[in-house]
């Protein structure tokens, strides 16, 4: 049976993963001058939805938290989308390029807000008390 890695098994934070690379990546190609600004906002946001969604699957067994960092991860990500449209207004990605990061991140959106209307499905199984065992 193979080990389970945790919020790595996660589809989302796979889908997540894959998108701040990829935003990592064409990011080297930003004018120096955004290196401050666009460069590291965008890079921060896009990564801060994986930690988030780590954080959340980590602190599972508390549904208030689970909910609230995965919230905090959907926020992460729509800031991600607003850092792309700026790439996209001063031409540092094309039509094509923005087209598939906002379809990947909305992708990743719809599944965070369906973990934080459906929190039970991924909180830890209740194990039995060992007097309702016997």
């Amino acid at each position: 049976m193979a080990k389970s890695k945790g919020h790595r098994d996660l589809i989302v934070y796979q889908k997540a993963f894959a998108l701040a690379m990829r935003i990592f990546q064409i990011t080297k190609k930003y004018p120096k001058e955004e290196k401050y600004s666009l460069v590291d906002q965008i890079r921060r946001s896009s990564r801060s939805v994986c930690s988030c969604v780590a954080e959340a699957y980590r602190k599972r067994k508390y549904q208030p938290y689970f909910v609230n960092k995965c919230s905090d991860a959907d926020g992460e990500n729509s800031e991600t989308i607003v850092w792309l449209e700026f790439s996209l207004a001063n031409e540092y990605i094309s039509q094509e390029e923005f087209n598939q990061f906002e379809q990947d991140a909305e992708e990743i959106g719809r599944m965070l807000n369906s973990m934080i209307e459906n929190p039970e499905k991924f909180l830890p199984k209740e194990k039995p008390k060992l007097e309702n065992i016997i």
